[in-house]
């Protein structure tokens, strides 16, 4: 039975518009039309009690969450576990993030993802190789002993997903361009991080085919007046994109500021680089053998780098809101639609409109997290 989202505010392309109700069909939005029109009646109606309701929140960058670490459990029933966790905090689409290990690990996580995508777990879309073709010297909390130069059957397994997003972060300056150009041939979505890269050299992987940054300004070469780095060649490029954690730790609000203002609107998008903690009453879990503890939202390891994050999707949205000012029209589509746009899915995801997924979030007054929707599955 068609069903019917009434009485909410609801985020369209121009900005929240009252009055109006969504109809689902299925897994799909099948029309927005004014209240009063008789189609609502004959439909299953849902009082959104004038609560805001924007898309569902689109994570390219979850490592774990409901107390599951990617890397440890690189299964069917872990990515299910984290999507799950997820969820309560609006996210209706991610990307399962697998930090740098060794090739068997990289082997069960992509089908483990190929198995989930086939099965039908919600919100899995695809997943994210965080290394390990990263740079020691801005290692953060990756191991540096399993990173490397990847070689032909390397570039096949890593782009071998084929029923979704395959994202792939590395050092441009310790991969090939022929190399960077093979993975994008095949489909995969580059982006730079973990890089103690010149502007030059994050420059030639930017020619090479680099769409992205992975988490602006942390683990890479700084900008400086006389040495832009990594971050300068990031904030300089109109065309790329950047993820960006907005939870008051990984990068002051000011310097967040700075990257809105240099970019062009629509190319920041939030990420969580979400630990096992988001989502699970345990704030400890185990990281290359380490146990590793969350202390005040805060994840580091023994040697004091930041290992991920206690991020949830709709505290980053919140914190954009209140650490950056922006609106909240805004900062749901940094939260849908551009990460949408840079995975290249905004065709059928992130943002509220006619056939697309009916994937959406219910935010009340305080921008918490009231109801969930993927495709059309309210939970």
């Amino acid at each position: 039975m068609t069903q019917a989202l009434v009485n909410g505010r609801i985020l369209l392309d121009d900005g929240f518009r009252d009055g109006l109700a969504v109809l689902i069909e299925g897994a799909r939005i099948s029309a927005i039309v004014a209240a009063a029109d008789p189609r609502v009646r004959n439909a299953d109606t849902v009082d959104l009690q004038n609560h805001h309701l924007v898309p569902g929140f689109i994570d390219a960058q979850v490592n774990g969450g409901g107390g599951v670490l990617f890397n440890n459990t690189p299964t069917v029933d872990g990515i299910a576990a984290i999507a799950r966790a997820h969820r309560r905090f609006g996210t209706t689409g991610l990307l399962p993030t697998l930090i740098s290990d060794d090739v068997d690990t990289m082997r069960q996580a992509v089908a483990a993802t190929r198995d989930a995508i086939a099965q039908g777990v919600p919100g899995v879309l695809g997943i994210h190789l965080e290394g390990p073709y990263l740079a020691p010297e801005r290692k953060g909390t990756h191991d540096a002993s399993v990173f490397r130069v990847p070689d032909a059957d390397e570039v096949a397994l890593a782009t071998s997903l084929d029923n979704g997003v395959t994202l792939l972060t590395l050092a441009p300056e310790r991969v090939p361009a022929g190399t960077i150009r093979a993975l994008v041939a095949r489909g995969a979505i580059v982006a730079a991080g973990h890089t103690a890269g010149s502007y030059d050299e994050v420059r030639a992987g930017l020619d090479a085919g680099i769409r992205g940054f992975t988490h602006l300004y942390n683990a890479m070469s700084p900008l400086q007046g006389r040495d832009p780095g990594a971050v300068g060649a990031a904030l300089e490029d109109r065309e790329s994109w950047c993820g960006i954690i907005v939870d008051g730790v990984h990068v002051h609000a000011a310097s967040l500021r700075v990257a809105l203002a240099a970019k062009r609107r629509g190319k920041l998008f939030l990420v969580t680089d979400a630990m096992p903690p988001v989502g699970s009453d345990s704030p400890d879990y185990v990281l290359y053998g380490e146990t590793i503890t969350a202390r005040d939202g805060v994840v580091r390891n023994a040697a004091g780098a930041l290992a991920g994050s206690a991020l949830d999707m709709a505290t980053a949205v919140r914190n954009t809101v209140q650490l950056l000012g922006l609106p909240l029209a805004e900062a749901a589509r940094m939260a849908a639609l551009y990460p949408a746009q840079f995975l290249g899915i905004d065709d059928r995801v992130g943002r509220i409109a006619s056939g697309l997924a009916a994937d959406l979030a219910l935010l009340d007054d305080d921008l918490q997290v009231r109801a969930t929707w993927i495709a059309g599955q309210r939970a």
